[in-house]
């Protein structure tokens, strides 16, 4: 949250996120979850590295999957979010 708060002291147009809700408690996921969702509805850009779908999905308005630093998959989050087989396509295209 420091390093958030840190970043946006500078009046940022692009925030860039790696990671934000690595190893904090889902309470607190939630608290910043929230607050970023208030930056992007005020017009700050947000480019998002995630690994939690869950989150990731319902945060962000578009999505691309890296595969050994390549993009594998690239698509809106609501039409990746409707995929079944997301999760099975992300380990084929892994072990492609």
């Amino acid at each position: 949250m420091l390093a958030i708060g840190r970043a946006l002291m500078s009046a940022p147009r692009l925030l860039l996120l790696d990671e934000p809700f690595l190893g904090l408690a889902p309470m607190v996921v939630n608290e910043i979850r929230q607050a970023l969702e208030k930056l992007r509805q005020s017009g700050l850009t947000l480019l998002m590295v995630e690994q939690k779908l869950d989150i990731a999905l319902g945060f962000a308005s578009r999505a691309y999957v890296l595969i050994k630093g390549r993009v594998a998959l690239e698509d809106s989050t609501a039409s990746l979010a409707r995929r079944a087989d997301l999760t099975d396509l992300y380990f084929a295209l892994a072990t492609s």
